[in-house]
C-alpha cells in the first residue's frame, strides 16, 4: 500500500508558484528582510504584490512572484491562511535576521536546511515524489513527468495538466543540476541554484539522464541532522517515545530519503545524536533491535539550538566537495 502526505485524501497539491525560476542566491535574504520591515504593517503582502515590488526587489515581477514562493517553502517566511499579514520564522531569523549566522549563504548548514524545508514534508509536491518515491536511483526527465502525471491521475487532482507537471520538473531539475546557460543570457538568469553545491543529483550518461547521489554527506552537519530527525518525528511520530530505524530510513519525508544517506551513514549520524542532542536523543541497538529513543519531546524550534550550535564549526572546516 502507498503510504505518505501525497496518498492523503486532503493533500492538496503544489506544482507551480516558481514561475519556472529555481531558487537564486540572495532571493531569501532580501524576501526575509522585505517581511521583517514590514512588519508593523497591517497588511504586508504590498511588499510583493504592491506598485513598488519590482523596484524594491530589482527584478521583474515573475521573479518577485518566485522569491515569495521560495521564501514560503523554505520556511524562512510564512503566510497562514485567512490572515493578512506574512510573517518571519525563528528559522528566517537564525539565518538572515539581524544577528543572523549566515546572511550571504555561505555556510553549507544552510543549504542543507534548505533542502530538509523543501523535501522533508510534502509541500513541493515534484520535489517530495522524486526524492521519497522515485523507484530508482536514475531517472530521465520524461519518466519523471510521467510519474507524476500518473500520481496526479490516480489521485484525480484539479489543474495538474502535463504542461504544468513539465515547467515543474524542469524547475525541480535546475535546481540540483547545474546547466550552461544559453547565450545573451542575463546575470540573475545565468546564477545557479544554491543547492547544486549539495551534489544530490548529477547528469547521467545520455542527455536529460540524470541520478540520484547516495552515500556520505560530509558537509552535513551534526546539528542540521539533529534538527531534521526532531522535525520529522514531531511531523510523523509526535506522540511515539522511540522511532525505528526503518522508519527514520525509507517512511516518506525521512532525513535518509531527503539527504540521500546509505544505512551505514545513518548508523552513524544516529549514534552521535545523544552528544549533540545533550542527552534527548539515544541511539539503541538492543537485541537486534535498531532505534532511536527520545527523554523528553522537544519542538522544532527548539531543536534551532543544535544548528546554531554547529555553524561556528562548519565555517571553519575547509570546503568539502561532496558527491
Amino acid at each position: 500500500m502507498l503510504r505518505g502526505p501525497l496518498y492523503h485524501d486532503d493533500y492538496t497539491p503544489q506544482l507551480s508558484g516558481h514561475e519556472t525560476f529555481p531558487l537564486r542566491y540572495g532571493w531569501l535574504k532580501k524576501a526575509f528582510d522585505a517581511v521583517q520591515d514590514s512588519k508593523d504593517t497591517e497588511d504586508n503582502r504590498e511588499v510583493f504584490s504592491g506598485p513598488d515590488a519590482i523596484a524594491r526587489f530589482g527584478v521583474g515581477k515573475n521573479m518577485v512572484v518566485s522569491m515569495r514562493h521560495w521564501a514560503n517553502a523554505t520556511g524562512i517566511i510564512e503566510e497562514s491562511p485567512g490572515q493578512k499579514g506574512i510573517s518571519t520564522t525563528a528559522l528566517g531569523q537564525l539565518i538572515f535576521g539581524e544577528q543572523g549566522l549566515d546572511p550571504f549563504m555561505e555556510a553549507p548548514a544552510t543549504s542543507w536546511l534548505i533542502q530538509w524545508h523543501l523535501c522533508g514534508k510534502a509541500t513541493k509536491t515534484t520535489w517530495f515524489w522524486a526524492f521519497h518515491h522515485h523507484p530508482s536511483i536514475s531517472f530521465e526527465r520524461e519518466t519523471l513527468i510521467s510519474g507524476i502525471k500518473q500520481l496526479a491521475e490516480d489521485r484525480e487532482w484539479p489543474r495538474a495538466s502535463l504542461h504544468t507537471i513539465r515547467r515543474d520538473v524542469a524547475c525541480f531539475i535546475r535546481t540540483y543540476v547545474t546547466q550552461s546557460p544559453p547565450r545573451n543570457t542575463s546575470f540573475e538568469d545565468s546564477l545557479d541554484s544554491p543547492l547544486t553545491e549539495l551534489g544530490l543529483i548529477r547528469p547521467g550518461g545520455k542527455r536529460d539522464e540524470f541520478r540520484f547521489v547516495r552515500g556520505s554527506k560530509p558537509s552535513l552537519g551534526p546539528g542540521v541532522f539533529c534538527y531534521a530527525v526532531t522535525d520529522f518525528w514531531n511531523r510523523s511520530f509526535s506522540n511515539a517515545n522511540t522511532l525505528s530505524f526503518e522508519a527514520l530510513n525509507h517512511e516518506p519525508g525521512s532525513p535518509a530519503r531527503v539527504f540521500m544517506l546509505e544505512e551505514n551513514d545513518m548508523v552513524d549520524m544516529l549514534a552521535a545524536l545523544e552528544e549533540t542532542s545533550d542527552g534527548i536523543y539515544r541511539w539503541s541497538e538492543t537485541a537486534g533491535l535498531k532505534q532511536l529513543i527520545r527523554s523528553r519531546p522537544i519542538s522544532t524550534e527548539e531543536a534551532l539550538v543544535f544548528v546554531e550550535r554547529h555553524y561556528s564549526a562548519d565555517r571553519h572546516k575547509e570546503p568539502v566537495h561532496v558527491g
